[in-house]
């Protein structure tokens, strides 16, 4: 199976939902009144793509249908999937592009922080880049453990302490190992944080302000997200965001159960890429970000003219 199949069979309840919705609303007729523009709006708003996002979505392709005369609501649904994509936030900016760098990765326990931190170490090794993990999630015994267990796979050196040592000096002790070892990728793991918890937040602040410091490499703060999580994804990406001013995301758990839209919503609103999304556990399962594809697979092909 194709990265894009695995993607879409990942959104596929996404995409079943958003596609009945709309079988509703085009019952009622093709014509782009106002109930028409509202529903589509609620629609994309029920596929946990966010107010803003929506919003923005619909307004662009009102207007669209106003400037090109477009005569009924399949010809906008024909222009759904490339406004979708262009909704996502860019930039040129890739801490995984080949440049020197050094990534710290943010999140709540359970969103697969490590498991991706391991993955990217695998494949920038497999790419030729010389790369070193750091073990900043002190707090959970497993993560050091398994982190281990991915520096051995990966064959990268590890950096780590014993379970309730200091996360901010493990970030030092990696950055200066990388430094000593010409090391151009460093991948830093940090412990999950509940984003409801003032005094874990400002710890983590901690440990980013360490490594933006210390590091001589450009430094970025990537947010791990659920994609299972839905809106509250959301809420997290917004404190987290503020926190820390996050630099990108990278949305896992894209299976059958993935509420996919959310993806869209914490790009658009917090203006932040998505670099990369996770379809599995295995060691393929994490690719390269591809709006159109993405866009795609959440709400399909809606050529109905021929269906109806």
């Amino acid at each position: 199976m194709g990265f894009f199949d695995r993607i879409s069979e990942g959104l596929s309840r996404s995409r079943q939902k958003f596609t009945e919705q709309m079988n509703v609303l085009l019952d009622r007729g093709p014509d782009l009144d106002d109930d028409f523009w509202d529903d589509l709006e609620e629609t994309l708003i029920l596929a946990d793509m966010g107010g803003s996002a929506a919003s923005q979505v619909v307004d662009n392709l009102r207007d669209e249908a106003t400037r090109k005369a477009l005569p009924d609501a399949y010809a906008v649904l024909d222009r759904l999937n490339d406004e979708l994509a262009s909704t996502f936030a860019t930039t040129e900016a890739d801490p995984f592009g080949g440049d020197a760098a050094c990534v710290l990765f943010v999140g709540i326990n359970g969103a697969g922080k490590t498991t991706t931190v391991g993955k990217l170490a695998k494949e920038g090794a497999d790419a030729g880049r010389k790369v070193i993990l750091g073990s900043a999630d002190t707090f959970r015994a497993a993560a050091i453990e398994q982190l281990e267990e991915w520096s051995r796979r990966a064959n990268v050196p590890i950096v780590e302490r014993e379970r309730g040592s200091d996360p901010a000096s493990v970030c030092y002790d990696t950055i200066e190992r990388a430094e000593a070892d010409g090391c151009d990728l460093v991948l830093i793991d940090t412990a999950g944080r509940l984003h409801t918890s003032d005094d874990l937040m400002r710890e983590l602040q901690k440990v980013v302000n360490v490594v933006r410091k210390r590091s001589k490499a450009p430094v970025y703060t990537v947010l791990v997200i659920d994609a299972t999580t839905g809106q509250n994804g959301l809420s997290q990406a917004r404190v987290f965001d503020k926190a820390l001013d996050l630099d990108g995301v990278i949305v896992t758990k894209l299976d059958g159960t993935a509420k996919g839209g959310i993806a869209l919503a914490v790009s658009h609103e917090l203006g932040l890429p998505i670099y990369k999304i996770g379809v599995g556990e295995g060691l393929g399962d994490l690719k390269d970000f591809d709006a159109h594809d993405f866009a795609r697979a959440l709400v399909g092909e809606f050529d109905e003219r021929e269906a109806r």
